[in-house]
């Protein structure tokens, strides 16, 4: 069986892998154009495509996959699966209709809960207790296909956004190489999706909703904290810079021996951390990065930087 894989990130990089380790004959591989970066702007290749080199795969970089000239691209490879795991573009009717066994999509959510662009932060800063991949055959509404198969990973009390990645990561790839069998030999069992989802639609992440509003309750917060780690980190002003917030812990307001002073104010401080009220309890910072500074231990941190009681943090430079 030939298969083409389009996928771009980190995460699409272990079903790859094992599609490899398995031996199956991918005949091509579709991932997003290299981009600059840095300050020498050195063209970067995408994780995928650093992976599939290492197989000897054929490689492919559109700037748009609905472009008539890369359609026939395809046609010539013939694929009978086309397997697609965040590949960053939308695929077209055209191509989803082109493969006999038809695209498939390997989706970090139990669906029908979490369709979109960022299921895996989402579903950690909802403090949901469970999160999964789902193999579903695509169509031509987002991430409402027919689901093949799933897989339940447990969320930790710590999780991260990033550990849930790569949990997930790992899981995808081992649930591809078991699917696709069952997909080929005519057992695989479609199951339509609802229409309307449990959850609202994880759309793309922006460093902007990384911003702490300390008028929200503490759990919520310490919940943003750890969905935006790695990326794009939760943030606070203080003293007019950007204060990274990469760690946390709720207390209760009476543990922190405070009433119910404003929201993002500072009612204490010792070697846990910076403790901030919040609209509800109170939000113990204890790993932060202050701009221009490294990443360190609150406890580190203050011996370096004193923070008064009564002082507050912001929602913008000042």
């Amino acid at each position: 069986m030939k298969i083409v894989y389009m996928g771009t990130p980190d995460f699409a990089v272990n079903p790859l892998h094992a599609l490899a380790e398995a031996g199956y004959e991918v005949t091509g591989v579709v991932t997003q154009p290299d981009k600059p970066k840095g300050r020498g702007k050195s063209m970067l290749p995408t994780p995928v495509k650093e992976e599939a080199l290492k197989h000897g795969f054929p490689v492919y970089q559109p700037v748009k996959v609905r472009d008539p000239e890369f359609l026939q691209v395809l046609e010539k490879l013939d694929p009978d699966i086309i397997v697609v795991a965040a590949f960053g573009q939308i695929i077209p009717k055209s191509i989803l209709e082109l493969p006999k066994y038809g695209c498939i999509n390997i989706h970090a959510s139990l669906l029908p809960k979490y369709r979109g662009a960022a299921p895996i932060q989402q579903a950690v800063i909802d403090g949901e207790k469970e999160s999964g991949v789902t193999i579903m055959r695509m169509g031509t509404g987002l991430d409402t296909g027919d689901m093949i198969s799933r897989i339940v990973v447990p969320i930790a009390k710590d999780e991260t956004g990033g550990t849930l990645f790569d949990k997930l990561a790992e899981a995808g790839a081992k649930l591809l190489v078991e699917t696709l069998p069952h997909i080929f030999d005519g057992t695989a069992v479609y199951e339509k999706q609802p229409e309307e989802s449990p959850t609202p639609y994880a759309g793309m992440i922006t460093k902007q909703m990384g911003l702490i509003n300390f008028g929200k309750s503490a759990a919520e917060l310490e919940r943003l904290v750890r969905g935006l780690n790695p990326w794009p980190s939760a943030f606070t002003f203080w003293n007019g810079k950007t204060l990274k917030v990469w760690e946390s812990f709720v207390v209760k307001s009476e543990e922190a021996g405070t009433e119910k002073p404003e929201p993002g104010t500072v009612v204490k401080t010792d070697k846990k951390g910076i403790y901030v009220a919040c609209g509800e309890d109170v939000l113990v910072l204890s790993q932060v990065q202050l701009e221009g500074k490294k990443r360190m231990d609150a406890d580190a941190f203050l011996r370096g930087c004193h923070i008064e009681t009564g002082s507050r943090f912001t929602d913008k430079k000042e």
